[in-house]
């Protein structure tokens, strides 16, 4: 039976139904996009990758041609559009990966494109992922106060100790998070930002 198309999904692909949201694009714009934005900090941008990915969501419905065109001596571009069920993919994947805290990997790519969900969604699922946290915090302080209790070597528990304080500061950091949204501290969704000088000069610098 095929995985639904959320399960299939790389982070590059992600990214690129992301950034068909904005807007119709070809793949240069989106290289560009990405590269401006350093996108490479979540993951390896290469117009090989790139392409490969935008081929293979097209041949998976997700994405779709809507015209080609050649500007002097420029190679020609395919310009693509997002598809209902491409977006729903994209929706549907940051909606599980940011509520589980099983792919450390997926979740930043979730977080950096949650603002395609809407504010009261992006807590929710939130509040989920806090739920997780939490335990697996408290499994992690307890075992590793009752493997202090009987003596384990210190030397052996370092990692044990690490994974501990990063669960710990990242509840912290969710809290935090979680309060500003919670507060409209600032501006969020997916159209946030469309009119913003900033957002107008990146897209037009990007499709030269």
């Amino acid at each position: 039976m095929p995985k639904p198309p959320t399960e299939r999904l790389t982070s590059m692909a992600v990214m690129v139904l992301a950034l068909l949201r904005e807007g119709d694009m070809h793949p240069y714009e989106m290289v560009r996009l990405m590269r401006a934005r350093r996108d490479e900090r979540l993951l390896t941008v290469t117009n090989g990758t790139l392409y490969h990915t935008v081929g293979r969501l097209q041949r998976s419905g997700l994405v779709e041609e809507i015209g080609t065109d050649r500007d002097g001596n420029r190679p020609e571009r395919t310009t693509y559009t997002l598809t209902d069920a491409g977006r729903d993919a994209l929706l549907g994947w940051l909606r599980r990966e940011l509520a589980t805290i099983d792919s450390p990997s997926a979740f930043r790519i979730a977080l950096s494109e949650a603002h395609n969900l809407e504010r009261p969604e992006v807590i929710d699922c939130l509040r989920v992922r806090r739920q997780a946290l939490d335990e697996a915090h408290v499994q992690h302080r307890d075992g590793l106060r009752g493997a202090r209790a009987s003596s384990v070597p210190e030397q052996v528990l370092v990692e044990f100790d690490r994974q501990e304080v990063l669960l710990e500061a990242e509840l912290r950091w969710l809290d935090s998070l979680l309060s500003r949204l919670e507060a409209h501290a600032f501006p969020w969704g997916p159209t946030a930002f469309e009119d913003t000088d900033r957002y107008l000069a990146q897209r037009k610098a990007a499709q030269q």
